[in-house]
């Protein structure tokens, strides 16, 4: 991934690929204009950084990648007893809603940018994290650690929604996510 520009230019770029994504997780066919408005630059000023929607488009979901891998990365999901962990990863996750919402709520947008790759760190952390929960007992061990990993994400998804849809605030909606979690993936020695 590129390093972050500083300064003024990079708090633009910043704010027009964080607008992008929010403007786009609701309405995959905003405009360039949609964009501008909700990222408070003209128009002229995301074609600047952006000449194409496709070149603004690649962007947004590098940058979202990049987003939710740091939210992972800060979760320290490595360190700590799995279920408190997993909570953090959770919370961490929720806390960038509307990038979850923008990757995968088009199976497109990550498709025609090659796929989640499952040997990222990101994954290969989230997996670890799944798989040391079931060696302790805090997952349970006999559900593949593969579905774990969907019904999280599928979790996460859906309360990025409900924060975006105005139903409930974040906090209401990590905390639901982890109760959902724990209740459904417990190992049998709670």
């Amino acid at each position: 991934m590129e390093e972050l520009e500083t300064g003024v230019r990079g708090r633009t770029k910043r704010a027009i690929l964080a607008a992008a994504a929010a403007t786009l997780a609701k309405d995959r066919a905003a405009t360039l204009a949609d964009i501008a408005a909700a990222a408070e630059v003209g128009r002229s000023t995301v074609q600047r950084y952006f000449a194409e929607r496709e070149d603004l488009i690649s962007a947004v979901t590098q940058d979202s990648l990049r987003v939710l891998g740091e939210a992972t990365e800060e979760a320290d999901i490595g360190r700590g007893e799995p279920g408190e962990a997993m909570r953090r990863l959770v919370t961490a996750a929720v806390g960038v809603a509307e990038r979850v919402l923008y990757l995968y709520g088009d199976p497109e947008v990550l498709a025609s940018f090659g796929g989640v790759d499952a040997e990222d760190e990101g994954s290969i952390a989230v997996h670890g994290l799944i798989t040391r929960g079931q060696a302790d007992g805090t997952f349970a061990a006999d559900v593949d650690a593969s579905w774990i990993e969907t019904v999280l994400w599928s979790l996460v998804y859906s309360a990025s929604d409900a924060v975006s849809r105005g139903q409930m605030p974040r906090h209401t909606a990590t905390a639901m996510v982890i109760r959902t979690l724990e209740q459904g993936i417990a190992g049998g020695s709670r």
